[in-house]
């Protein structure tokens, strides 16, 4: 068996009905694609197969290092070990950006609580108000917060941000020549300031209710998504028959989705999956870190022109979710449903005009 096809195992057997390894996500190696043309080849048929068939894989080969792994997550849990007031403290009901500290079920999916608190930062940039004529998605850029206690934080998420841009832009590129499309057919909508968005997420057990929602079923909005998760397991992945496949935890590993924009810009061929997280038992605590790579928000994604294109099953239709070409719309939409607290205090009248 081959680097690319080994399975992260888990205790089950067999395949689902649409052919996906019951034991585990595809392990795809991004080390290949710098490697002989034999073994780039051998990424493209294993990338072009977990991309159209599971829109999940676990990632090795990617170049980020222990130690800055070490230093985002040491500070990560150095975050949400402050006291309760030093995280309100950078609460995001203070950012009409939607950046800083959601408390434990402060966030929706699907309408329902999500239990499990977070810190929401994106790229450094001056607060963008729009201004009269302009689409109210500039909303979304502007300043992070960020803790005074706890400076290290800072250089830390700015940096993972600046690495895992890097990563995501080459297996960007390595995906879309694995499906015969030319390799930078998206960078224009990446020049200038893309939408790049990191949460830091603590699960903080099941809710005293005993629901076991940590974060609903969803679809993320953008291109490719990149999760570092710890050893603690929850993530699932929705398969055809509407059943749930754990994803467990991969040391040294991303695990990579793909995200609503790329499935609509190839119609369908490339798949955005439903996924979701279950609490994890008791007071256990679990932590991971989403990066989000996505583009400029007034970035209008074009179809993608490429050989396969008439093998294409149509992308999902989803009524209450319509899909925009305009990735800033969809953001926006996003997050004025996931904290409507935010969204009543800084974006009332987006509601009232309908701008969701």
């Amino acid at each position: 068996m081959s680097p690319m096809t080994q399975q992260a195992p888990i205790p089950s057997s067999g395949s689902t009905p649409d052919g996906t390894p019951a034991a585990g996500l595809p392990v795809i190696d991004l080390s290949l694609a710098a490697g002989a043309p034999e073994e780039r080849a051998r990424l493209h048929d294993d990338l072009r197969a977990a991309a159209t068939e599971v829109g999940f894989f676990q990632l090795t080969g990617h170049g980020i290092t222990a130690e800055e792994t070490a230093a985002l997550t040491d500070a990560m849990r150095a975050f949400f070990a402050l006291p309760e007031a030093d995280r309100l403290a950078v609460s995001n009901l203070n950012s009409p950006h939607f950046r800083g500290y959601t408390r434990t079920g402060d966030e929706r999916t699907g309408g329902s609580q999500d239990w499990r608190d977070q810190l929401d930062i994106g790229a450094e940039l001056p607060p963008h108000v729009p201004a009269p004529g302009e689409p109210p998605y500039w909303w979304l850029e502007g300043p992070n917060q960020w803790p005074q206690a706890l400076p290290e934080l800072r250089a830390a998420a700015l940096h993972w941000i600046d690495r895992l841009s890097a990563v995501a832009e080459r297996l960007l590129h390595e995906l879309l020549a694995s499906i015969g499309a030319p390799a930078d057919f998206y960078d224009y909508a990446f020049a200038g300031h893309p939408h790049l968005r990191l949460k830091l997420v603590r699960y903080p057990g099941t809710a005293p209710d005993g629901a076991g929602q940590g974060v609903g079923a969803h679809k993320d909005y953008g291109f490719i998504t990149l999760l570092l998760q710890d050893s603690v397991g929850g993530l699932q992945v929705e398969r055809a028959d509407r059943s749930f496949l754990e994803v467990p935890p991969m040391e040294g590993a991303f695990v990579v989705n793909l995200g609503e924009l790329l499935e609509v810009a190839t119609d369908g061929y490339l798949k955005a999956t439903n996924h979701r997280v279950v609490s994890p038992a008791g007071a256990r605590e679990r932590f991971s870190v989403p990066f989000f790579y996505n583009p400029r928000l007034d970035a209008h994604i074009e179809p993608l022109d490429f050989p396969l294109a008439h093998h294409a099953p149509g992308a999902t239709q989803d009524p209450g979710n319509p899909l925009f070409a305009d990735f800033g719309r969809n953001e926006l939409k996003g997050y004025l449903r996931a904290h409507p607290e935010v969204t009543r205090r800084h974006h009332a009248d987006l509601l009232e005009s309908g701008s969701r």
